[in-house]
């Protein structure tokens, strides 16, 4: 199966966020678990640990060569909506055990059911916090482009 075709990240320097809204052939359940589940996100994105459920639930997302960024989620709508706010901006020091609310961005995942799959669409923002906002801005949207085209890839192949 061929991988549907999805426009690529887009930053808004005024209000300092990145966009990326893809469309995936997958129902929104199988999405919703894929953008909440810790075995699920996992698969795609990085290695998650969360220490519950729900609001006020913390955990870590680790990446090969950057190692484990704490975070926090922040709203949850369930098959709708999640919010998790990160600590990922390390400026030289090493990332921080917990969140940094002040040094940190929030990023919303909203699934819509359409014909035939889900629209999902990723929303960071609060990088006018960060060392580096310019550098970070453009690390996140080729970022966003590389996982959430790897979590297309996962739906679509039939086998998660």
């Amino acid at each position: 199966m061929s991988e549907t075709p999805n426009q690529s990240s887009v930053i808004d320097e005024s209000q300092f966020t990145v966009r990326r809204t893809i469309r995936i052939a997958a129902p929104i359940e199988k999405v919703w678990s894929a953008v909440t589940e810790p075995e699920h996100i996992s698969r795609w994105f990085g290695h998650a640990t969360f220490d519950g459920a729900g609001v006020g639930t913390r955990g870590t997302l680790t990446f090969p060569d950057y190692g484990a960024v704490p975070l926090r989620i922040e709203a949850l709508e369930p098959q709708r909506m999640v919010s998790y706010r990160w600590s990922n901006d390390d400026a030289g020091e090493g990332l921080p055990a917990q969140v940094d609310d002040d040094h940190s961005t929030v990023f919303t995942f909203t699934l819509e059911p359409v014909p035939d799959g889900t629209r999902l669409t990723v929303v960071e923002t609060g990088f006018e916090t960060t060392s580096d906002p310019a550098a970070n801005l453009e690390s996140h949207r080729t970022g966003w482009d590389e996982e959430l085209d790897k979590l297309v890839a996962l739906l679509e192949d039939g086998s998660s």
